[in-house]
């Protein structure tokens, strides 16, 4: 039966015994165990109460202690490792520092590679098919709360966040950083080049280049102020 060290680490991480056991396998051993008993108060700090009477830390405090834990957790982790232990499919690999906000709503396929510093937001529902490769600082996003900020209720109301579902789909490559607004559905084997802003529903086998675009249409413009200057003249 596991030590009471290891019931209170899998309680503030939300996970069970067995889970952690299978993916910090020294965890079974009592130096470990006993350098866990030390740590585990600077983790999870006792409750302080503001001037008002109220606790300062509450259940979204918890959850979101749980969370940052975990990630701290897999900081010394494999890719492999790391994926397992955040309950990615078979085959899949993230790299350091990359987060994933609302795990519970994404669903993810097999083989897929996250970079480093990837933010994956599956608050409004994300879907990410098999084989596909997110890079460095790659944003994903599925919800936005600008609605919230310009109306003053940062932090006091929820009711003005829109939640669109995001989908990426098989053998993609979606080169960072780049940022893929909410809502957006990306077909198959899509390639996105670095620095892209993917505001739009893209087709299979479609390449998008936001720099590229963006010298397009630059070079649109000067064309069409040279045509109005000559028909000044």
């Amino acid at each position: 039966m596991p030590n009471q060290v290891l019931e209170d680490l899998a309680a503030l991480l939300s996970r069970p015994v067995e889970d952690l056991l299978r993916s910090i396998p020294q965890l079974r051993d009592e130096p470990s165990r006993a350098l866990l008993e030390q740590l585990l108060p600077l983790m999870a700090p006792a409750p302080r109460r503001a001037p008002s009477g109220v606790d300062v830390f509450s259940s979204d405090d918890a959850r979101l202690r749980a969370q940052i834990l975990n990630y701290h957790a897999t900081e010394l982790m494999t890719d492999r490792e790391r994926a397992q232990f955040l309950g990615l499919p078979d085959g899949c690999r993230i790299r350091e520092r990359a987060k994933i906000l609302a795990p519970e709503k994404l669903e993810c396929g097999e083989n897929v590679w996250i970079g480093e510093g990837a933010v994956l937001d599956a608050q409004g529902g994300l879907e990410i098919g098999d084989n596909t490769q997110i890079g460095l600082g790659v944003m994903v996003w599925s919800h936005t709360s600008h609605r919230q900020a310009t109306s003053g209720e940062t932090g006091s109301s929820r009711d003005k966040i829109a939640y669109r579902r995001t989908r990426i789909g098989s053998n993609c490559f979606i080169a960072g950083p780049s940022v893929v607004a909410p809502g957006v559905t990306i077909g198959d084997r899509v390639i996105i080049s670095p620095l892209t802003f993917v505001d739009r529903d893209l087709a299979d086998d479609e390449v998008l280049s936001g720099p590229r675009s963006l010298k397009k249409l630059e070079d649109r413009v000067a064309a069409l102020e040279a045509q109005l200057a000559a028909q000044k003249s």
